[in-house]
This record gives C-alpha cells, sequence and structure tokens, in this order.
C-alpha cells in the first residue's frame, strides 16, 4: 500500500514509520508541520529508503492535504497528528483544539472526496484514526478496564479535543460510508518520545541529577505500553482491521506512578550509578498534583488478541531497560530539545487561563 502518516515524525508516529518500512513492503510519506514534540531525527534510520517520502504539511491546510493524497495516490492513510501533552492542554487549549479537531475533520474532507475520486470501493482505502484511552475518563481502583464499549467521558482539553476527533471519524465512516478504523492506546513508552513526558523527563532528571517531580503522592495508575508494540499492532488494525471497528490497545502493565519513578531510578542506579553512592530515588520530589488529574486507566486488549492475533512482545521491565539505556546513549537526540524548548520544565498549573480570565 501506500499510506500517508500524518505526524510522522512524532513519538509515536516515527515508530510507525520505521516499522512500516523495516518490516512491510508499503510505501510511506509522513506528513508532519514539525511542531516541538517533531523530529526528523527520529527518522534518522530510515530516511534514505526508497519507499520513505517526507512532506512539512500541516493537515489543517487543505489544499495542501488534497494535493498531497492526490500526487501520492494514497491507499491509507494513519491518523497521528495531534497535540498530546495533557499539561500543555490545559494552559494552552486552542492549540489543541486546531488540531486535533478542526484538522481531523480538514483530513477527512479531504480523505472522503479522495476515496470518491478513486471510485469510492469499500476495499480500496483505509482510514486509520489513532486515539488513546483517555477519552473514556477515569476508572477506580476495582479492577476493571476499559473496553471498546465503554462510555466517553473525557476529564481534560486533550482528552474532550480527542474524543471530539473520534467522533468525528464515525460520524463520516457512518454518514459518508469512509472505510475507517478506529485503535484506543494507553500510555506509550520507548526511545525518541519527547522529553517532558514522565518516563523520559524522569530519565534525564536522573541524568542530571535535578530533583525528579512526582504528581501528589504518585498513586496515579497508567497501563503501559512499549511504542514498537503498538507500531507493530497499528499496522496490523490498518491491514486487517475491519472497517468500521474500534481496537483497544494495552501493554498490560499497570503500575502507579511511584513505582515507575522508582523502577527508573532502580534502573539508573545499574546503568549511570550516581557518584557518592546515593540512590536515584533519593532525588524523588513530591510536587502539586495536575488540575483535574484522572486516577487510573487500564486497557482490556481481548478484541485485538482475538481478532488479529496481536499481544504486546515486551514486558513493563525489558521495555523500562531497553528505554533507559536508549537516552543514555542517545544524548545528541534529546539534548537540543531541552535547548530549544525548555521542555522539562513544570506545566498544567492552569496559571496562564487564570491570567487570561482576568483580562
Amino acid at each position: 500500500m501506500k499510506i500517508i502518516v500524518t505526524g510522522g515524525a512524532g513519538f509515536i508516529g516515527s515508530a510507525v514509520v520505521r516499522h512500516l518500512i523495516g518490516r512491510t513492503a508499503h510505501e510511506v510519506l509522513v506528513v508532519d508541520k514539525l511542531t516541538y514534540a517533531g523530529n526528523l531525527a527520529s527518522l534518522a534510520s530510515v530516511q534514505d529508503n526508497s519507499r520513505y517520502r517526507f512532506s512539512r504539511t500541516d493537515i489543517c491546510d487543505r489544499r495542501a492535504m488534497v494535493e498531497l493524497l492526490r500526487s501520492f495516490d494514497a491507499d491509507a492513510i494513519m491518523h497521528l497528528a495531534a497535540e498530546s501533552h495533557v499539561d500543555r492542554s490545559i494552559d494552552e487549549p486552542a492549540d489543541f483544539i486546531t488540531t486535533n479537531v478542526v484538522g481531523t475533520y480538514v483530513l477527512l474532507e479531504t480523505a472522503l472526496a479522495h476515496w470518491r475520486r478513486r471510485g469510492g470501493r469499500p476495499g480500496d482505502f483505509r482510514f486509520h484514526h489513532v486515539s488513546t484511552d483517555e477519552v473514556f475518563g477515569a476508572l477506580a481502583d476495582d479492577g476493571s478496564r476499559f473496553t471498546e464499549n465503554t462510555r466517553y467521558d473525557p476529564r481534560s482539553p486533550y482528552s474532550a479535543t480527542k474524543a471530539a476527533s473520534d467522533h468525528l471519524v464515525r460520524a463520516w465512516a457512518h454518514t459518508y460510508g469512509l472505510p475507517a478504523v478506529l485503535s484506543n492506546c494507553s500510555n506509550n513508552y520507548g526511545p525518541h518520545q519527547f522529553v517532558e513526558k514522565l518516563i523520559p523527563l524522569t530519565i534525564l532528571k536522573c541524568l542530571a541529577g535535578e530533583p525528579i517531580p512526582v504528581y501528589g503522592r504518585g498513586a496515579h495508575i497508567r497501563d503501559w505500553l512499549f511504542v514498537e508494540d503498538h507500531a507493530e499492532a497499528l499496522a496490523l488494525v490498518l491491514e486487517k482491521g475491519r472497517a468500521g471497528e474500534t481496537y483497544n490497545i494495552g501493554g498490560e502493565a499497570e503500575r502507579p506512578n511511584i513505582d515507575v519513578v522508582h523502577a527508573i531510578c532502580d534502573a539508573m542506579d545499574r546503568l549511570a550509578p550516581r557518584n557518592g553512592g546515593q540512590t536515584y530515588r533519593a532525588l524523588v520530589t513530591f510536587v502539586p498534583d495536575r488540575p483535574g488529574h484522572d486516577f487510573r486507566y487500564a486497557i482490556d486488549c481481548a478484541k485485538v488478541k482475538a481478532e488479529l492475533g496481536w499481544a504486546p512482545k515486551n514486558s513493563f521491565d525489558s521495555g523500562l531497560a531497553l528505554t533507559v539505556q536508549w537516552y543514555i546513549d542517545n544524548r545528541a537526540w534529546w539534548e537540543p530539545l531541552l535547548r530549544a524548548d525548555d521542555a522539562t520544565r513544570r506545566r498544567g498549573l492552569a496559571k496562564n487561563l487564570a491570567k487570561k480570565g482576568a483580562k
């Protein structure tokens, strides 16, 4: 297939592109406007491949997307372009509404026109929308998990915009017949993740010998999915998933945040011990919690296992060890991000909105 991957220079998107180029025969056109979280260095291993192309394009640019779909003659779109950091969405929700909602609408309109121009046959095109478990809201600590039928209950500006984009995709599929599939994933981690997220932030704080911020008491629980396992699942959903269906993809690795941070500290103790013999756990510092912080997320991925034969290959421990070692070995990838974006600065306390409301 000829596949357009939107957001293909981002964390999950670049893993998808590396998987498609490295393990399939598909051609890939990456469409990314290269915001702070997009990084072409994450695609360095595939940039010279004859099946890879790149276009620096905003998905909100309707004219540009029409031309790219026509000139590339895409057989499929994997839509991963999104603003994704909850803390940033609390401070600056407008960017999330523009990219996640308006951008998805523009992409659906241009994809629909492209599909119809090619004949409008259901098996001749696929629109794969990649979303998050955060659209479902929060779970109690009772063992229940999100399924594909869980009621939507988004709690943050980020999750609300992703819920809106999910609904738009389903509406275009139902109303116009666009052949679409959706997937909702749990928290991803692994190499090439932007450094503002919990796991890379903790690793970098360890390397710098700085306090490691943990929201509240670190009791919030997430289900962790190694990004390369996720990329494999997304390719299967694109190729073999049933049009009109949704597939939940999880890592089956629930952990309280404090346990994740402690596991990183322990890995750092083994791989890059501190001078003086102190453990990295001594750097853990509890900070004020994020406003409206959801308590627990967990994915039931029985459907994708049963229908597509997928299961995560990496345990949390093995994936985390690979991730920690990657950040230790790849300063040239992440150090420029710290200088360019002040990426480890605390965000998400809603102070900016309070100031705007006072004007």
